[in-house]
């Protein structure tokens, strides 16, 4: 049976659908539009710039960056640091070792307590350094200490970490290496870490660290390798990198994308996954590819045939190939966003690295590129000297360290501090003391004295106390120097040096230090031109057995009382000096007045092997000494020298030897700079004095190796500062920048 329905009821059912569908669309439509905008929204607050410019690219991403979102206690040096325990000469406790410590951290505990900075008196205490080994905080570890928590809190002057520094290399474990999980809550206590990040660190509280290897020399540390470079001159390799890439667990996915920049000439981007116990059942289908490039290349002639090299995150922000980079001479490329980089408290690092982005990686061919030889050659410079005055060692990575927070304790106390220029110029800070500046007028050498009149002849009988000089030094180096001859023998060599000192524009006096049983010659003066006694020459000849017996070679800088000047040429008897010689000398010691100044020069270096410092009188590229047997001091110098410890002097008069070295130590403490050693036309021989063994006697080099660790122990560290510079007389002062502006063409070669 049909059954129909009207019309008009149709008609309602049909607009109804209609509405109902329209405004299932309008519902539709809203709805998708809200969720698209919504999800573009949140695209574009991530959505990477498709370009940078060089500009960009040579600023620090991590510091256009920075938002912190840390759990970490927010301590300043106001809130969380007791500055009433900091007296004017602040002072480290490092607790007595209790339980296991690793043979890294045992480096570290042991240059501090050997350093100037320790104490053992707790109690006169500023800081306070635990012997709980928390260098590596990763469970997987194999030098892993457990229990750091409850061995931190027994600690006797713990309080919750004030004031204390903790050391940290290694944070997190497998997966995620998570960078804040020590395992230990450090309190209040200032973390000293590597590979920091922006979200953890705290601003003016907490140190950024370097990682280094666990074969990092103790003290010491190999020189730069890239000193004797005075043109930018390219490499053979432009960008290069080799090193791990991982195929599972958190990685840099920057290390997995550099093979696309590898180009095997210029661009040397090499990478392995052949690296934990299961890469083989992991590995993806590049990994062949990868290591057969990888194994083309040879790490260290990589390093030193780049210009520059790329320091890429691994599973921590820092890497071992920052310092390695640095050692090289090989401008560091950073892509690590978000690291902070060591010590950039003190040090400017756009003076020595370049920055780069991970998320423009392709950019970075055309980075380097873009940089003009001049600048690669400052930045070179800079890697070299930052690599020899912070990094080389464990010692100044540590020093470093603890002088960053001395600085500001001084900041607190008197609201000043060294300037960023002597933190990033030679000498650095490790070498110029904070408690005066950097100019000469405020070095206790060249300090200015007021006038005293001379004293006069000192009458029959004993002669003064060396340690006490009659007279003070000049306020300035003035226009001569006295000549202090240290003589055993008559000889034609002595003959020829006096009449070479009488033939000098300069020199004022002489005074001849006889040490030796036989009579001492009776020289009374000595004519500068024959026939015109007007010029004659002063002569004093002091009898050393006599006046200062036991004494040996340092007698000679004994008898201060005689010599006028500022200005001592300090002279063997046998010194082969030309007038010239002796002449360009003093003009230059007149410009470094608080140096050292001469011809013949030595070297200290660290031994790893037996774990002290060593002597060596090698020929080589650089010196850290210049021996006074023909060298221009400062008299305060040698009074300095009359003055020093007891137990120093104890040790050359035991020994017999060293003296020449304690006063290279005494210099170099006093100025915190290198001598200055000066081109001779003849090889210089020192004299072989009758208590010394030969020069050829390994039992001469094994006294003077004991004495250089025994300043360095009294010090407290090695005062000795290296140089590689040579004065030369034809080229000293030589005008040639105005010569090349004069002749713009000088240069140029033609056919």
């Amino acid at each position: 049976m049909n059954i129909r329905v009207p019309k008009k009821m149709q008609a309602k059912k049909r607009y109804f659908i209609v509405i109902l569908s329209s405004f299932l669309g309008l519902y539709c439509f809203f709805t998708s539009f809200y969720l698209n905008s919504h999800r573009n929204q949140k695209s574009r607050r991530g959505q990477l710039p498709t370009f940078a410019t060089l500009e960009e690219l040579n600023e620090s991403p991590s510091r256009q960056k920075r938002n912190p979102q840390t759990t970490t206690k927010s301590c300043r040096m106001q809130t969380c640091f007791d500055f009433s325990k900091c007296g004017s000469d602040p002072k480290v406790y490092v607790y007595p070792t209790d339980g296991p410590v690793s043979a890294t951290y045992r480096k570290v505990l042991s240059v501090i307590r050997e350093s100037r900075y320790a104490t053992h008196d707790p109690a006169e205490a500023c800081l306070f350094i635990p012997a709980v080994d928390t260098l590596d905080a990763d469970p997987l570890s194999p030098e892993h200490i457990p229990d750091v928590a409850s061995r931190l809190s027994r600690l006797q002057y713990w309080k919750n970490g004030r004031n204390h520094v903790i050391f940290n290399l290694y944070a997190g474990t497998w997966p995620d290496y998570a960078e804040g999980a020590l395992g230990f809550d450090s309190g209040e206590a200032i973390m000293a870490r590597a590979s920091a990040s922006e979200t953890i660190f705290r601003d003016g509280f907490d140190i950024s660290l370097p990682l280094f290897h666990k074969e990092h020399p103790e003290r010491g540390g190999a020189p730069p390798a890239a000193t004797g470079n005075p043109f930018p001159a390219p490499r053979k390799h432009l960008l290069a990198f080799k090193g791990k890439r991982y195929v599972h667990g958190i990685g840099s996915e920057t290390r997995n994308s550099l093979w696309h920049l590898h180009d095997g000439n210029q661009l040397i981007l090499v990478t392995t996954c052949r690296h934990g116990k299961s890469w083989k059942d992991l590995r993806d289908e590049r990994c062949d590819e990868d290591n057969k490039e990888y194994d083309k290349f040879d790490y260290e002639q990589l390093l030193a045939n780049s210009t520059f090299c790329l320091v890429a995150r691994g599973r921590r922000l820092g890497s071992y190939r920052f310092l390695e980079a640095l050692a090289a001479g090989c401008v560091p490329v950073l892509l690590s966003n978000g690291w902070r980089l060591p010590f950039d408290e003190r040090i400017d690092w756009r003076r020595a690295v370049i920055w780069a982005d991970e998320r423009l990686l392709l950019q970075v061919p055309e980075l380097v590129r873009s940089v003009p030889p001049e600048r690669i050659l400052a930045l070179r410079q800079q890697t070299q000297l930052l690599w020899e005055q912070y990094f080389s060692s464990i010692e100044k990575i540590v020093f470093t360290t603890i002088e960053i927070i001395l600085e500001r304790i001084m900041a607190h106390r008197s609201s000043r501090q060294r300037e960023a220029l002597i933190w990033n110029a030679s000498p650095g800070a490790l070498g110029t003391l904070s408690s005066y500046g950097d100019s000469r007028a405020h070095l206790p050498v060249a300090a200015p004295a007021p006038p005293a009149p001379r004293a006069p002849a000192p009458p029959p009988g004993p002669l003064p106390a060396p340690s006490l000089p009659l007279t003070a030094p000049p306020p300035t180096p003035g226009d001569t120097f006295t000549a202090l001859l240290y003589v055993q023998a008559t000889s034609p060599a002595l003959h020829k040096l006096l009449a070479n000192i009488a033939s000098s524009e300069h020199c004022e006096k002489v005074v001849l230090v006889w040490d030796s049983e036989r009579a001492a010659p009776t020289l009374k003066s000595l004519s500068r031109m024959a026939g015109d006694p007007r010029d004659a020459l002063t002569v004093t000849v002091i009898d050393a057995t006599t006046h200062y017996p036991g004494e040996g070679v340092s007698a000679r800088w004994q008898p201060l009382w005689a010599v006028p000047t500022a200005a001592v040429f300090s002279l063997d008897g046998d010194a082969p000096l030309l007038a010239e010689e002796l002449d360009f000398a003093f003009r230059v010691w007149r410009h470094f007045p608080e140096r050292i100044v001469g011809y013949p020069a030595r070297n200290h270096y660290w031994d790893e092997s037996k774990n002290a410092w060593g002597y060596s009188s090698k020929w080589g590229g650089s010196y850290s000494m210049v021996l006074p047997g023909a060298a221009l001091v400062h008299r305060a110098l040698l009074a300095l020298y009359g003055a020093a410890a007891p137990a120093l002097r104890l040790a050359v008069r035991r020994a017999r030897n060293c003296e020449d070295i304690l006063l290279n130590c005494l210099a170099a403490h006093a100025s915190r700079r290198p001598p200055l050693k000066l081109a001779q036309r003849r090889r210089y021989k020192p004299q072989h004095h009758r208590y010394r063994s030969s020069w050829s006697d390994p039992e001469h080099f094994v006294q003077r190796q004991s004495c250089l660790n025994t300043f360095a122990a009294a010090w407290g560290y090695m005062p000795l500062v290296r140089s590689v510079l040579r004065l030369d007389p034809i080229l000293f002062k030589d005008p040639v920048s105005t010569l090349r502006k004069k002749y713009r063409k000088m240069e140029l070669v033609t056919s």
